[in-house]
């Protein structure tokens, strides 16, 4: 009797292939005080150049980088006026986009017009709206204000940016749903995690105490702190998490700030920033502190994400288990903002929430972790 050999099937990788448009939303470009400072700045994002100028009454305006007329960059040029004057020929374009000034010639054309992209400043922040359809804005699509900002409650933003290479934003909001990485990229041990889309917004939830045998600035050398983490992705490139890091009686309340911007469909600016919000007995530098350190301790867990998006690939269909959480949910969520208004599906946008078990893997992480304490003695 021949005995037929076992048939074992091999899960391939699809990979599929990056988006054709950019993501329609708000996209930040930074600390606003970065622009204000009387000089344009150059700004790759969108497979474009574009130019932030501040005009004479102190407001920020974004222009495509290249003038109409042959081509100068106009962030190597000079701001004249409420203008940003080209270096080659010095026509003078306006923040609505209209040249507004050809100082050799008898007349300004008409025709004399350049993209001016819709933008606004909040939280200390400068964004950019990006639309492939070019609509403006749904007034309920925006960026929520943090309360007392601007005031002395808080302390200064701590800013980092990376320019990451060889990889799609898309990696970048895999993670909102991953509550397993925070454990190997974050050095986190999740004690609750759960996820909420909704419309625009997609939220993770998540209680979390850090590993003992790795140390990090985000539990502020607090002992036996805990952090409490509320994380919101106000469209397709901006999370606002309000964060708790609470150890006895003190609870520490820092905004943390995660965001990126494409460069092109391979290559985006990812940054991060925090602020921390003063309590009694803390002064301004102590704050200040407490900032900069929550912040190198981001900065060390972000570097660990980058180094995994350079060296992975793109997979489309990611073989999961039920504690790797809603991937396919959120790509479904994230599909929403690159394609046409008209052709976003009640599936996009509809409430959904799942919630993680983590007992079995705290259970097995802690495990890994007594044991990597008993080894140091």
């Amino acid at each position: 009797m021949t005995v037929e050999p076992e048939t074992i099937e091999v899960r391939s990788i699809e990979t599929g292939s990056n988006p054709t448009r950019y993501a329609r939303g708000w996209h930040c470009l930074g600390l606003a005080k970065t622009f204000h400072d009387g000089k344009p700045h150059q700004i790759k994002v969108f497979g474009t150049d574009l130019v932030v100028f501040e005009d004479s009454k102190g407001a920020l305006h974004v222009l495509d980088a290249f003038c109409r007329h042959m081509g100068g960059n106009l962030a190597r040029g000079e701001i004249k006026g409420d203008t940003i004057a080209c270096p080659f020929h010095d026509w003078r374009w306006g923040g609505d986009g209209r040249c507004a000034e050809v100082p050799y010639a008898r007349r300004t054309p008409k025709i004399a017009r350049t993209k001016s992209w819709i933008n606004m400043e909040r939280n200390g922040l400068l964004f950019v709206w990006n639309d492939p359809q070019g609509n403006p804005p749904p007034a309920d699509v925006t960026i929520p204000g943090i309360p007392d900002y601007g005031t002395d409650t808080w302390s200064e933003w701590t800013w980092n940016t990376f320019h990451v290479t060889g990889s799609n934003c898309r990696e970048i909001v895999d993670n909102v749903v991953d509550m397993a990485h925070f454990f190997y990229v974050h050095f986190q041990m999740p004690q609750y995690f759960k996820n909420v889309f909704e419309g625009h917004i997609a939220a993770q939830h998540m209680r979390s105490t850090g590993r003992d045998d790795i140390k990090t600035g985000v539990q502020l050398d607090l002992p036996d702190s805990q952090t409490i983490s509320d994380a919101m992705y106000y469209g397709p490139s901006f999370m606002l998490d309000t964060v708790y890091t609470v150890a006895g009686d003190v609870t520490v309340e820092t905004k943390l700030v995660n965001c990126h911007y494409p460069v092109t469909q391979d290559s985006f600016v990812l940054q991060f920033g925090t602020i921390v919000k003063k309590v009694d007995g803390v002064g301004d530098e102590e704050a200040a502190a407490m900032a900069t350190m929550f912040t190198e301790g981001v900065e060390t867990q972000f570097k660990q994400d980058v180094e995994i998006w350079k060296h992975k690939t793109r997979i489309e269909n990611p073989l999961l288990t039920e504690e790797d959480g809603p991937v396919y949910q959120l790509r479904r969520w994230y599909s929403q903002f690159f394609v046409d208004v008209e052709d976003v599906t009640p599936e996009m946008v509809q409430r959904f929430e799942f919630e993680v078990d983590t007992s079995r893997a705290l259970e097995n992480w802690q495990r890994e972790v007594d044991e990597t304490m008993a080894l140091r003695g």
